[in-house]
């Protein structure tokens, strides 16, 4: 079986091992694919392995020996899943490898909005502390978690983990969770989208990016948010109207926002948010811990395995297992 990763780079840089995936047939690792040069490199794959490299429904078309997709990521809307579903090609993905990774990363992010630690080391090093007439200084409000409530928009894994987190910080805690009727759980309370934005001190993003998600927090959400609160987004970037974030941020209708991810990556110098008050971007790295990574590629390796002897795992697209797939290894 030929294996073609598209894009590795981000996933394993050269601190990692391919070895769990040479052991499954014929490798070629590419660390970036150009759009212009993907069907030459995936022409003769029957296993595609990809992190954000695009496959289209046009695509998969011209790939007709293609009958495995691995995503090394758990978000899969990379991949034409209907597609490739139509097509009886599997497309697999990594849905637990970095959940308390990404709690810290939300933490990290809000912690930053309402303590500015990195703010204020950078005046201590640059003598502020040094010249102070007294023994403590802030050059901003520092906001206590304690009793403050934290609206999670997705109740998964990571927004159950996230819960449990802000809990641990004395933080109430709302949830939105697709099943309806939902009651309370582990000291949540379930409520509607608009009630969620209304209460929240803190609003946290755990929805996978859909047609139903895509631009979720618009201005009319944003305008229902306290003007103390502050929005988290460790999902996807689609999820937020980013000029109608940029507009509440510049005109204080909300107090910061803390943004892993964004709907372009990289961004171009143009987007609305890299200039935006009291914004703070992180270039999509909540889940890239060296341990996450390890994770990572342990389960994408064991996805291909298993589909190879028939028994798939971690199918996003619900396409029945190749009885050949052993033999064709």
């Amino acid at each position: 079986m030929k294996i073609v990763v598209l894009d590795g780079f981000t996933a394993n840089p050269g601190d990692l091992s391919w070895e769990a995936f040479a052991c499954l047939g014929e490798l070629e690792v590419h660390d970036r694919t150009p759009e212009a040069q993907v069907l030459e490199r995936a022409r003769e794959a029957e296993a595609l392995i990809t992190n954000k490299t695009k496959l289209t429904r046009d695509l998969l078309a011209r790939l007709p020996r293609l009958r495995y997709i691995g995503v090394i990521a758990t978000g899969y809307n990379v991949v034409d899943a209907a597609a490739a579903r139509e097509r009886g090609i599997a497309v697999c993905n990594v849905p637990e490898y970095a959940t308390l990774n990404v709690v810290q990363a939300v933490f990290a992010l809000l912690l930053e909005l309402t303590n500015h630690a990195g703010h204020h080391a950078q005046t201590v090093r640059a003598g502020k502390w040094s010249a102070s007439k007294d023994f403590a200084y802030w050059d901003f409000p520092l906001i206590g978690l304690p009793g403050l409530t934290l609206g999670l928009v997705g109740y998964g894994r990571i927004g159950r983990a996230v819960g449990r987190a802000a809990r641990a910080f004395g933080m109430n805690v709302l949830a939105t969770r697709r099943r309806e009727n939902a009651g309370e759980e582990d000291e949540v309370r379930f409520v509607d989208l608009g009630r969620l934005f209304n209460e929240s001190d803190v609003v946290s993003l755990h929805c996978p990016l859909t047609p139903e998600t895509d631009k979720l927090v618009n201005a009319a959400r944003l305008e229902r948010m306290k003007r103390t609160a502050y929005l988290i987004n460790t999902a996807r970037g689609g999820v937020v109207d980013e000029a109608a974030l940029a507009g509440a941020l510049n005109h204080e209708r909300i107090a910061g926002a803390g943004l892993d991810v964004l709907s372009v990556e990289p961004p171009p110098s143009d987007n609305p948010l890299l200039a935006a008050k009291n914004c703070i971007i992180t270039p999509h790295i909540g889940w890239a811990t060296r341990d996450a990574r390890i994770r990572l590629l342990q389960v994408a390796a064991e996805n291909l395995r298993a589909w190879q002897t028939g028994r798939p795992q971690n199918v996003v697209n619900e396409v029945s297992s190749r009885k050949d797939a052993k033999a064709q290894t």
